[in-house]
């Protein structure tokens, strides 16, 4: 069976490579996928595959039935674009201004697109139910995994696997990890007011650019001592904005950042710690302040038994070259909502462009795939997807 999904597979790569260049071409932001939300889903009609769209708002849901009885095993892929210029000089760049795929979601879908293509050829002989999860809004918190799943699509659903292709691993390189994959990510604003006047005169005002400066570093004692060593925390301010006159002390600065945290305690623990700190530091300069903390993904969690047969059906691709545990990682991804609710795992699939020494990393206007990896992908995932019915 393996070997004649593989074989559909590789006489569709070329189809697959000129769909993930057409949505590299044609990328949407976050809760505005539309016209990608329509391609996918004329995908499925076209095929007479079983399709529903708008799930969630912008979610597409997919279904194919094995012939035989079996499980429902969901596979995920996203599909939004993030708001960055593409600067790659490449035939299939970016054609929307200030926005591209900078993190392989075309390609994701792409992947998924043809495995459902080629499972849908091979129904008769096959077990189980099959889900194909193509999911908005994935970087940008609250996210669509969250309304796709209250609006059903893991209705059913006995196991869920997910994979994202990570352009700074080799192509043939999967990474796995059993417990927390990838963090909670959290958003934090504080806004500090002071007393704004002349910069001659400092001993007059409540200088909030002091004030904040204190704060930043204030802050990044909670990590270092009020966390315990071995539970992995970060906490950045990634933005300092106040008034830019050379000669006026600013009344107002506000601070914005992020807070990355595996375990539900030490997140918790964090918040409060911050508003502890902001208010003491502030209290000391006289100045008053608001916070807002807001809660993003939670951390991706991986259960052991779905990892550890996803890397038996890895060692059944022929184009893995290598497999292995990676180190939590601190980005988000709202897979965890997935997680949280039946059992899976979320896994790495290798993907660094052939002959570049150092690719761009994720998020970047230079970003690219091997495209390749994308076979490898919809193997690997095609091979759980299947096997998974001979488990125990």
């Amino acid at each position: 069976m393996l070997n004649k999904l593989f074989a559909k597979l590789e006489g569709y790569y070329d189809d697959m490579v000129t769909v993930r260049r057409y949505l590299h071409q044609h990328p949407e932001l976050s809760f505005k996928e539309y016209q990608t939300a329509k391609f996918i889903q004329d995908f499925y009609e076209k095929l007479g595959i079983e399709v529903k769209g708008k799930i969630g708002s912008n979610g597409v849901v997919a279904k194919v039935y094995g012939k035989n009885p079996g499980k429902t095993v969901a596979l995920r892929a996203d599909f939004d674009a993030l708001p960055i210029q593409d600067e790659k000089d490449v035939p299939y760049k970016s054609t929307v201004p200030g926005v591209m795929h900078a993190c392989g979601h075309d390609g994701h879908t792409a992947t998924l697109l043809f495995l459902a293509k080629a499972l849908n050829e091979l129904r008769d002989e096959l077990a189980g139910n099959y889900v194909f999860i193509h999911q908005y809004a994935e970087e940008y918190a609250p996210g669509g995994a969250i309304s796709m799943i209250e609006d059903g699509c893991l209705e059913g659903v006995d196991v869920i696997f997910g994979t994202h292709l990570w352009a700074s691993e080799p192509t043939g390189k999967i990474q796995y990890r059993t417990g927390p994959i990838m963090a909670a990510a959290d958003r934090f604003e504080i806004d500090i007011q002071g007393q704004g006047g002349h910069g001659a005169q400092p001993h007059k005002t409540k200088d909030a650019i002091v004030t904040a400066s204190q704060l930043v570093i204030n802050l990044q004692q909670i990590v270092s001592r009020k966390v315990n060593p071995v539970d992995s925390a970060v906490v950045t301010v990634g933005s300092f904005t106040a008034q830019n006159a050379f000669n006026v002390i600013a009344d107002k600065v506000k601070l914005v950042g992020t807070v990355r945290t595996f375990n539900e305690d030490v997140r918790s623990f964090i918040e409060k710690e911050m508003d502890r700190i902001i208010h003491g530091t502030c209290y000391l300069a006289d100045s008053s302040y608001e916070f807002l903390y807001e809660r993003g993904y939670p951390a991706v969690v991986n259960h052991a038994k779905e990892t550890d047969f996803l890397i038996t059906c890895a060692e059944e691709v022929p184009e893995v070259q290598m497999i292995e545990e990676t180190e939590p990682q601190m980005g988000g991804e709202d897979f965890a909502y997935y997680l949280e609710r039946v059992p899976g795992t979320f896994f790495f699939t290798g993907a660094k462009p052939e002959g570049v020494e150092k690719p761009a990393p994720h998020h970047h206007p230079k970003f690219d795939i091997d495209e390749k990896a994308m076979l490898i992908a919809a193997k690997t995932l095609g091979t759980a997807a299947i096997r998974i019915h001979n488990q125990e």
